[in-house]
């Protein structure tokens, strides 16, 4: 019962939850910004952890590239590309995008200028999809969700199709840089009642929980055509200040037990405590399953400052207690005895 009421206060918070939204969405068309003229920042370090959760089978995935030049070659400094892929139905169209990261996301990303790193994910995303709908070995009825973080100098692109979650730390306010895809959602019920599907107890047509997603071609109509499921994400986009701590990415096993604010406290907690982003994902993992989420839970969490920054180093002060002097009277004569 016990662990019932926990549950349940914490899915009341994740709804009364107030979220910053100042996001930049669409930025000038600028050149993508270098990091030189705030003196190394960011410095890029993550973590993860993964766990199969209260599921019969894991169908996450995850990848982190904390140093995207070693791909890709010359690129503003610091570079880095991060993804979550939450699968459905099976796990082979997760396992196929992190497998295939490099060809279909990275590729022929084009970073000279702003507007060019948004289309290049957007025309990604609809090749990734495309993708899974010619591979033999993922069936048609299988999908993923997919979210991916793209950091170029302090340019920090989030793209997002499905219910997969980036939440960045603003002097320890918590940021959403993406939207969660659920056919509740007022403007996707819009979209997709609009071309002709429907929403049944919170299912896209009462089969799939999320709106946007790679893959489920057996929900999709033919390619080119206007479908309720679509794979296009959502893209936001921000320029990094030295107050911006660090970012979270997770899969939905996360956010149904936790709203966005508890999980950057419990990360910031961590990371005065330990300063190591890989023990914050465990810890953010363990705690969700502590209040019984019923997902398999994946999280990546990067942090934007470099190792025992945000450390809390203050010498602890020593506790003295004193004792009586007929106590300490009573202690040297057991000694004496």
């Amino acid at each position: 019962m016990i662990a019932q009421a926990q549950a349940a206060a914490a899915a009341a918070e994740v709804m009364v939850e107030d979220i910053a939204n100042d996001v930049v969405t669409h930025l000038d068309k600028v050149p993508v910004p270098e990091s030189d003229d705030l003196q190394g920042f960011p410095s890029i370090r993550s973590g993860s952890y993964a766990d199969i959760g209260a599921r019969r089978y894991m169908e996450d995935e995850h990848i982190r590239i904390d140093d995207l030049s070693t791909h890709l070659g010359s690129l503003p400094s610091p570079s880095a590309f991060y993804g979550v892929f939450d699968g459905h139905g099976g796990s082979e169209a997760a396992a196929y995008m992190k497998d295939n990261v490099k060809r279909l996301f990275l590729q022929n990303l084009q970073i000279s200028r702003v507007d060019e790193v948004e289309d290049s994910l957007r025309e990604a995303f609809l090749s990734a999809d495309f993708a899974l709908a010619e591979e033999p070995s993922v069936s048609t009825s299988t999908g993923t969700t997919a979210l991916t973080a793209l950091l170029l100098g302090r340019l920090l692109v989030v793209a997002n199709a499905g219910d997969c979650r980036a939440v960045l730390c603003r002097k320890g306010k918590a940021i959403n840089m993406s939207q969660d895809h659920r056919p509740n959602h007022p403007s996707e019920r819009k979209r997709v009642e609009a071309l002709g599907g429907f929403v049944d107890d919170g299912y896209l047509n009462g089969v799939l929980s999320v709106s946007r997603a790679l893959g489920d071609w057996d929900m999709k109509l033919p390619r080119g055509s206007a479908s309720p499921l679509i794979s296009e994400p959502e893209i936001q986009q921000i320029i990094l200040t030295e107050e911006d701590e660090f970012l979270i990415i997770g899969c939905d096993g996360i956010w149904d037990v936790m709203s966005s604010q508890q999980a950057v406290k419990l990360v910031s907690r961590g990371l005065r405590r330990h300063d190591d982003p890989e023990q914050c994902a465990k810890e953010l993992v363990r705690e969700a399953l502590r209040l019984n989420t019923c997902d398999n839970l994946t999280v990546i969490v990067v942090c934007f400052t470099a190792k025992d920054h945000q450390r809390d180093t203050t010498p602890q002060r020593k506790r003295c207690c004193n004792i009586s002097t007929q106590a300490l009277y009573s202690f040297k004569s057991l000694l004496n005895k």
